[in-house]
Parts: structure tokens; sequence; C-alpha cells
């Protein structure tokens, strides 16, 4: 039976981590709306997801192992191989969504138009057809893998060739044929290397460039017959011990990226966000995929790189990531410019005390864990187990916890979100156990939750549906 006292909320989205949220509400008996404007849950993990915001290609598998994709309470099939294939990874999410009657609790083919905050704390929100209900506390679910990032400035020049974003990226054949082409990828995230590799065997492109500004140390999936889920090979030693033995390791196992053809990081491993291949540096070292530097300008049907080559270049593709946006949010209210949205402890923005963000980060492992971590940490907030700390301290804290987190890694955009896991699980635990303190030092409950259900008029409906 749920408490008349606690808040009732609403979800947007209902990719992984709305879907995590939902089930953390509903074992506190939490009520809420959970919209997802798609026809289907899934989010990213949706192949060719009607709603346009799915950057998933055919050929893609995750690049972290099911050993530590997966929930604690709903293991993947036993025969699920290590690194699913990312059918694989939304049947999953379809079979956790059904096993926990979430499937009963989503409302599919509705869009959050607008969601605004009022004087007295209350969320209205404004659905796609028009309608409009009131809540206590909104997550924001709507991930961050969706609005292309193009050059920002545009590179001079003008190019006549074809250019698109590896958000539209299907196969060699979708969105554009590329057999026989010669073809430019930008960029060398995990996206880059996928299509790259994907692209260049001889009887696909005619040629295939990689343009790359720095050098990246490049993870296989495999170390010492384990999965080596970006250096997490020892997860019971220290984190600086991870480190040291993941360098070690490394190097007698992988090399130096400039033997393979690649061209010299300019930091060292473990200070950037990892990028995953088994194929990559094999064909690159193979001659079927050429390095160049930073593009310089376009020029017709030509690329100029900064170290003076040019190339005749038929297909651009820009892999250079995706920006952070809310367009359900007046951008004067929520925005992150240059990817920089500061929360505590990544959820919740000082002053704004029921609006919650689950899986904004970039983990050094899997986002799967992390959501999941984060939507039971704010149920046990509205339920009651939770109070946070004063403004002053929330503001403090989101300058230590960037500086752990993000000091050892290059400045860039992709590493504006970066999280290392384990030390994150710490401070969430640790910071639950305080903020455990301080509800029952101020008498909040179940019966007396943080933040107060005030929308009875929502509730009435609801409950009369059921």
């Amino acid at each position: 039976m749920t408490s008349n006292a606690l808040p009732r909320c609403c979800i947007i989205g209902a990719g992984m981590s709305g879907i995590v949220t939902a089930k953390a509400l509903t074992e506190r008996g939490i009520p809420f709306d959970w919209f997802e404007m798609s026809d289907r849950v899934g989010g990213v993990w949706a192949f060719e997801n009607p709603n346009g915001r799915s950057a998933a290609y055919r050929s893609l598998h995750i690049d972290t192992s099911k050993g530590q994709l997966e929930f604690a309470d709903f293991p993947m099939p036993a025969d699920t191989p290590h690194y699913p294939h990312h059918t694989q990874v939304h049947t999953y999410l379809q079979s956790y969504v059904n096993h926990f009657g979430l499937d009963k609790k989503v409302t599919l083919q509705t869009e959050v138009a607008d969601a605004r905050r009022d004087d007295q704390g209350t969320w209205r929100i404004r659905l796609g057809d028009g309608q409009t209900r009131s809540y206590d506390a909104l997550f924001v679910c709507n991930g961050h893998h969706w609005d292309a990032r193009w050059p920002e400035p545009a590179y001079p020049g003008k190019f006549e060739g074809v250019q698109i974003h590896a958000h539209s990226y299907r196969d060699p054949f979708t969105p554009h044929d590329l057999r026989n082409k010669r073809v430019l990828v930008v960029g060398m995230g995990n996206s880059a290397m996928d299509i790259a590799s994907e692209l260049c065997p001889r009887h696909i492109a005619q040629k295939l460039f990689v343009s790359t500004r720095r050098g990246q140390h490049i993870f296989p999936r495999f170390l010492l017959g384990k999965p080596a889920d970006k250096g997490k090979l020892y997860p019971w030693l220290p984190l600086s011990l991870q480190r040291t033995c993941g360098r070690i390791v490394y190097k007698l196992a992988v090399g130096r990226m400039e033997d393979y053809g690649l061209p010299k990081p300019d930091h060292r491993l473990f200070e950037s966000h990892g990028t995953t291949s088994d194929t990559f540096p094999s064909y690159v070292s193979a001659g079927d995929i050429t390095m160049r530097t930073g593009i310089r300008a376009l020029d017709g049907d030509s690329v100029v790189f900064e170290d003076g080559r040019r190339e005749k270049i038929d297909v651009i593709i820009w892999s250079t990531g995706y920006k952070i946006t809310f367009p359900f949010f007046d951008e004067t209210f929520i925005s992150a410019p240059s990817n920089k949205l500061p929360l505590f402890k990544r959820i919740i923005k000082p002053g704004i005390p029921n609006l919650f963000f689950i899986g904004l980060a970039q983990p050094s492992v899997t986002l799967f864990a992390i959501a999941d971590r984060q939507a039971k940490f704010v149920a046990a907030y509205l339920a009651g187990e939770y109070v946070l700390p004063g403004l002053d301290e929330q503001k403090h804290t989101i300058l230590l916890d960037e500086k752990r987190h993000m000091s050892r890694y290059y400045k860039s955009a992709r590493h504006t979100m970066q999280l290392d896991q384990d030390i994150y699980f710490d401070e969430l635990d640790r910071e639950l156990r305080k903020g455990g303190k301080r509800a029952r030092a101020l008498g909040f409950s179940r019966a007396r939750p943080p933040i107060p259900r005030r929308t009875e008029e929502n509730v009435r409906v609801a409950e009369a549906a059921e």
C-alpha cells in the first residue's frame, strides 16, 4: 500500500536510465507516471528506434563485458556472449522490464514537450498532445547520446562530398552506399573505431582514412584471457594499484600505439576515457586504415590536414560526439553549455531538490551500474530515508568530486562527465549514510518525506484509473 505522503513523480524517457528509475520507485512504493516518446523501451539500444534518437549501428557490440553490464538482481542469460550485440542488450532490457512488471507502467508514444517548475516547487508537465499534469518530482532520463555534435566552429572552406554524423551511420550501405568510396572518419572514440574497422576492408571502401588531433590508448576486449573492461582486471585492488597493474599488463600485452602505425598518445594510460577495439590497431598496421592528423580545412572534393597533406575524399563521417540537451527545458533554466552541468553527486542541481538527472555521466566502466545506483539513491531520498546537505555543502562537494574524478583526464568535451566507478559508488554509499543520519535527526520518514506530495488532483485521477 503506497503512503499518501510520498511524492508523485514524472519520469522522462524509457531508455536504460528510465527503466532502472521506474524499478527503484516501484520497489519503494513511490507513485509515478512514466513517459516515452517512442513506441518501445530501450532508448539507444532499440536499433532504428522510431524516435530517431538511437545511435546504434547494425554491427554494434557493447564494449563492456556482460559481467559488468548485468544488474545484480537480473543476470543475463548464461549463453550471452562476453560482449553482447546491441540486439541482445535490447532484449535483455525488454526482459528486465517484463520480468519486474514495468511494461504496465510506461506510457509509450507520449512526448514530454515542456517541463516547468512553479513558485511552489511543483512541476508542470505539458505532454505532446497538449495535456498538462502536475508532479512533485521530476526524473530526467532522456540520455546523452542522441543530439549529434558537429565540429564547432566549422572548419574553414567547403566540402562538396557527402557528410554524415556517426549517429546516422547504420552499415556500409545505409544511409549511403560507401562501397568503392574514399571515406574519412573523424575521431578516435569507440564509434569511430568500429565504423572505420567495418568500412576499411578493400571490398568495401576504396580507401579509408581516420583523422585525429591526438593519439589514444586502445584496449583489446581481452587481457590475460579475461574481459579487460578498459583495464578493470583486478577490482579488489585499491584504484591506484589497479591503474599501476593495468599499465604494466597493457605494456606487456598490447605494447606501444606507435608500433602499430598509430599516433603516439600525449597522455598516459587511464588519463582519457577508454576506447576498445580488437581490430582497429591491426587494420592500421596492415595498411587498410590510413591515419591522418587533425583537419586544417575543407577544399571542394578534398580535405587538407594540419600537417599539410591533402586527400581527395568522397564521404566524411563525423564521429565527434554528442551535445547534452534537454528539449523540454527552457535553456535559461537548465542547460549544459560545453557539456557541463554541475550536479551534486551527478544527480541533483543545488537549489532544485526535486529534479533528478539519472545516467548523466561518462563512467570508467558502465553506465548501467551507475544509473541503477543513482536511481536507488534518489528513491531512498523520496522515501524519507535520506536528506540533502545544505546548499553550500552541496556546491563545495561538487567542486571536490569533479576534481577527484576528472583531474587526471585531459581537457575535452568527452571528459566533462567522467566518473571513476568504484570511487563513485563508495561516495554514494557514504553520502547515503550521512543523509540517513540527517533524516533521522530531522524526523523524516515515509509519513513525512523531504519532498512532500502536493499534487492531490493527479493522484485522484490516477487512482480512479486503477
